[in-house]
């Protein structure tokens, strides 16, 4: 039986998109399990002293980033589209995530999340669209409101400091056991690794 990837992501990263979008059908043809992450980035960075994203604080970085995507998007067949504003609020869609996985359907809430984002550009911070996202991925209505409850804001608190404490500093990363993976183009050495156990 090969082991577990863990799957850090965070639904206003570009390349965590690349990621959500191939993560289960790769992991799957290894017999890899995949335990889905959500976090948020903006206190990571913050305590780097960082007010924005690094690929808005540094337009060169920026300006790579922009073309990479478009060429690796094309490359694998995805839609892309700049999202406006850059970086979105994914406090939401991190909240509601958390609620996915606990009724075990929050690989298709994420994908209907980011492909909202990036592919049908849409601000993934208002709440028609979330509720839009919920429904593609057939979860029910009634399930929203544990987003607003505490248990699910402490949930995601959780999730920074376990991030923090794995000593991560972007987003997608990956977990095998101790070893850690970070960016897309990494995700296919992470699921090797993990397929070897």
């Amino acid at each position: 039986m090969a082991g577990t990837i863990q799957f850090w992501f965070e639904f206003a990263s570009t390349y965590s998109y690349l990621s959500a979008m191939r993560i289960e059908e790769a992991a799957h043809r290894h017999g890899v399990s995949v335990q889905w992450e959500p976090f948020l980035l903006g206190p990571i960075f913050a305590a780097q002293g960082w007010t924005s994203s690094p690929f808005n604080l540094y337009a060169a970085k920026g300006r790579y980033m922009w073309r990479d995507m478009e060429r690796l998007c094309a490359l694998r067949g995805l839609p892309f589209f700049r999202p406006d504003p850059f970086p979105q609020n994914g406090l939401s869609a991190a909240r509601l995530a958390l609620v996915a996985r606990r009724a075990g359907r929050i690989a298709p809430f994420t994908r209907a999340v980011f492909s909202a984002q990036f592919a049908d550009r849409e601000n993934i911070s208002e709440p028609k669209v979330l509720a839009a996202c919920w429904d593609r991925a057939g979860l029910p209505s009634d399930m929203m409101d544990q987003a607003r409850h505490e248990e699910t804001k402490a949930e995601l608190f959780a999730q920074g400091e376990r991030a923090v404490h794995l000593g991560l500093f972007g987003a997608p990363s990956f977990i095998v056991q101790d070893e850690l993976f970070w960016g897309d183009d990494r995700l296919d050495q992470a699921i090797a690794c993990a397929a070897s156990l």
